[in-house]
């Protein structure tokens, strides 16, 4: 036990050194680790951090003066004065906004989908802003004398594009928007239900719209061509000196024809003009003296030319029906409506293309569809073959800016192929 007890001391101090060196070993390595781990440099802050965004500097300042700012999304049936309802605005604000000028028309129809910024502080409003269309913006700000409002421009930038494209079937069935312009531009000389094949083609040179850096939507067709059953038709953009803007073949004829070929857009023919036809109803042979179009309840029918209202109302087998006298002794009818247009009553006048009611299939119709017919001199013609009467012109003394305005139109349909890679030649 002696020599046990006096060899103790020893083991216990090689124990204590070792342990020692691993300690200052350890607390070494974490001091130089530490720093660099542990103790941020402000070099290496995000840069929100280093210096705020104006965006967030703007909340913070609004934060800071009791401002807040609230963007609605307008429902249907929303109204301003059930908007500040809700959120607790005060409604004298409200009627004192309405009391600028014109500032009631701009705020009293409001369209579900659009969003509303409105900035108060405890109730009271400071601001409000409301997107009037894709170029134009009303503001309202409070100032010392009460509520101001003013339109400001909203910047569009507008770049070329070129979509070319080959058909597979319907056209409308999975169409965007810039294709539908495209059939509304060649609609008078082609049926897009009818007359289309599978592949036939299209190019179109269009623009895209972009405001602070993104895209927003296509804007205008600028030229078209398309290819249908090996026949090429082309169209360009043009504006008249008296500003508005139609489209024309290349050498300055109007593709607008004074009547529509379809006055709406159908998803296929249930039934074609005959002389002879089996009527699904009566069960018996006679003559369908125009053309039906099969499509959904609701669809809009439009005026297929101008002229005024000759009929409307009820008409037995035809059920809700309007008749438009062109003049010239063309009239048009349109029949199994399921309803009139607001502005449709005998004698007002309609443009071509005016919204005059909406598919349906009441009278004799076994499925919702539009019956037209079109007459000249009480005979009837067959809507998809009648010869349609042509648009003015281009004027002869108007002709050479035509030209030198839709000729670069016209050549961005064919762009230049790209110029080929440089290729090093080899030596042997």
């Amino acid at each position: 036990m002696a020599e046990s007890d006096q060899r103790m001391p020893v083991w216990r101090g090689q124990v204590r050194r070792r342990a020692f060196k691993i300690l200052a070993c350890s607390a070494l390595f974490l001091a130089l680790l530490l720093p660099r781990a542990w103790v941020p440099s402000l070099n290496a802050l995000p840069e929100p951090l280093q210096k705020p965004a104006a965006a967030t500097v703007a909340a913070l300042d609004r934060m800071a003066s009791g401002l807040s700012t609230i963007v609605v999304v307008v429902r249907r049936n929303d109204t301003l004065d059930r908007i500040f309802r809700k959120l607790a605005l005060n409604l004298s604000d409200l009627a004192n906004l309405r009391a600028i000028g014109s500032t009631r028309q701009l705020l009293d129809r409001l369209m579900p989908g659009e969003q509303l910024t409105l900035v108060h502080r405890a109730g009271a409003l400071v601001d409000l802003q409301r997107n009037l269309s894709l170029t134009e913006q009303l503001q309202v700000h409070r100032a010392e004398d009460g509520f101001h409002a003013n339109l400001v421009p909203r910047p569009v930038e507008i770049r070329p594009a070129l979509a070319r494209g080959t058909i597979r079937s319907s056209l409308f069935e999975s169409a965007n928007a810039t294709v539908l312009k495209l059939a509304r531009i060649f609609g008078w000389d082609i049926d897009f239900v009818l007359d289309l094949r599978a592949g036939d083609a299209f190019v179109v040179s269009y623009e895209h719209l972009f405001q602070n850096g993104q895209f927003v939507q296509d804007g205008e067709i600028l030229a078209a061509r398309f290819i249908n059953q090996n026949r090429t038709y082309e169209a360009v953009r043009y504006q008249g000196t008296d500003g508005t803007a139609r489209y024309y073949t290349p050498d300055g004829r109007s593709l607008e024809k004074a009547f529509l070929r379809a006055p709406l857009e159908f998803t296929r023919v249930s039934s074609v003009f005959s002389s002879a036809r089996l009527h699904p109803i009566l069960n018996r042979i006679r003559a369908h003296q125009g053309t039906d179009y099969a499509a959904p309840i609701g669809t809009p029918v439009h005026a297929a030319g101008a002229g005024h209202i000759s009929f409307r109302g009820w008409a037995g087998g035809y059920g809700n029906e309007v008749q438009i006298d062109h003049g010239g002794g063309i009239v048009t009818l349109y029949g199994h409506l399921s309803r009139f247009a607001p502005q449709t009553r005998a004698g007002a006048h309609v443009a071509q293309g005016d919204t005059i009611a909406f598919v349906g299939m009441t009278g004799l119709a076994t499925g919702p569809h539009l019956h037209y017919e079109y007459r000249i001199n009480g005979g009837f013609q067959d809507p998809q073959k009648v010869k349609l009467p042509e648009a003015t012109p281009i004027d002869a003394a108007l002709r050479p800016a035509f030209v030198q305005q839709t000729a670069p139109q016209l050549a961005a349909l064919d762009p230049p192929p790209p110029a080929p890679l440089p290729v090093k030649a080899s030596t042997p």
